[in-house]
């Protein structure tokens, strides 16, 4: 049983829009080198780093075909599909918010979400013991018809759906540690009680009106969704603490027969979009905290798919821990700001704060 990595290098040229940072370019925003935060450099570094330690040679390495138009219609409608292949073959544009894309944008982002769709149908075939899907552009943020937050399909709910309609699975668990509101995949997930969506973000980051407490699921499946929103400035002992009090208590009451985690790594101490004081450090633990569970409940069935994450020197160690740890390699990629950030001195009276608001969170789902 191996870890499998899939990734494309197609994936790596998603581009499009005419954007400084997160504005759009017009009036006295002047252009910049890269434009948006969501650039290939940080995935393709972190590709570029499993191989220059030779992680690679420890881990089954695919591409993937591109999702089928009938397993994009389980999660999104003709009507945006269309949309987006329009646009998309007349050189690209823009449909949502913050979601530009170039001439074959559709056909790429639809191989995105078919590295996804891999990964998981790995898994739950038993090809490979867990699996990590490098999917760009990411998905978290996309709802059903509505792009936003640099996602155009939900890579995540694309592979759930294809792996249900391929009769391999039914009940499944989606934990997303993006420092941002898993929006997309919730708002998918609302009615479906065999579907727990979990999500630990920066409160009020990204979107700025939802990843509240009080939203717990719809009224065909209540209790079927949790959120953390965790105030800025909480790092590693916060997230472990989080994921120990609330999220591995839910697991082991929804029992899934699969754990899906939507990775990404913009909750590190360096990243542009967040500001979280995660390290390369609390990836691995959370990593190992997802694998232990996963062994408890589901016969180790863990598949993570990648989606944020802006620091171009930082994710590549992030990742690379993550996948060290999934694959048990006798391979490393030091944490070269290991020193740095453990220079943080702890603030006992904030962490006491924090520590309070994740007790209140849990006692408010009755863990």
């Amino acid at each position: 049983m191996t870890t499998a990595f899939f990734s494309d290098e197609l994936c790596f040229w998603h581009g499009g829009g005419n954007y400084a940072f997160t504005l759009p370019v017009a009036g006295l925003v002047q252009p910049m080198p890269g434009g948006l935060p969501e650039n290939p450099e940080t995935k393709r570094r972190l590709r570029n780093l499993i191989e220059v330690t030779g992680l690679t040679r420890h881990l089954s390495m695919h591409s993937a075909a591109a999702a089928t138009r009938e397993d994009l219609l389980r999660v999104h409608p003709h009507s945006y599909l269309a949309a987006f292949k329009a646009a998309s073959d007349a050189g690209g544009g823009e449909l949502g918010l913050r979601t530009p894309f170039g001439a074959g944008g559709y056909e790429i982002a639809a191989l995105s979400a078919g590295l996804a769709k891999a990964a998981l149908r790995a898994v739950l075939t038993g090809a490979v013991r867990n699996a990590y899907a490098l999917s760009r552009p990411p998905g978290h943020h996309c709802t059903a018809d509505f792009p936003n937050g640099f996602c155009l399909l939900n890579n995540i709910a694309v592979a759930i759906r294809a792996a249900r309609a391929e009769g391999l699975l039914r009940s499944v668990a989606v934990v997303d540690w993006d420092v941002h509101h898993g929006n997309g995949t919730e708002a998918i997930f609302w009615n479906d009680p065999d579907v727990l969506t979990i999500s630990l973000h920066q409160d009020r980051n990204y979107p700025l009106d939802t990843g509240g407490v009080e939203a717990t699921g719809g009224p065909e499946a209540p209790g079927s969704n949790l959120n953390l929103p965790l105030p800025p400035g909480c790092g590693h002992a916060t997230y472990l603490h989080a994921m120990e009090r609330v999220v591995l208590p839910a697991l082991h009451s929804f029992k899934p027969e699969a754990i899906v985690v939507a990775c990404g790594f913009d909750a590190a101490a360096v990243d542009p979009l967040g500001r979280m004081l995660c390290t390369a450090e609390t990836f691995r633990a959370m990593t190992r905290q997802m694998m232990q569970a996963a062994d408890a409940l589901c016969d180790g069935r863990l598949t993570l798919v990648h989606e944020g994450g802006y620091s171009e020197v930082y994710v590549p160690f992030c990742g690379h821990a993550v996948l060290e740890e999934l694959s048990a390699a006798p391979v490393s990629a030091p944490d070269p700001l290991a020193a740095t950030l453990a220079c943080r001195q702890p603030d006992a009276r904030f962490d006491a704060f924090v520590a309070g608001w994740i007790e209140e969170m849990a006692q408010g789902h009755g863990l």
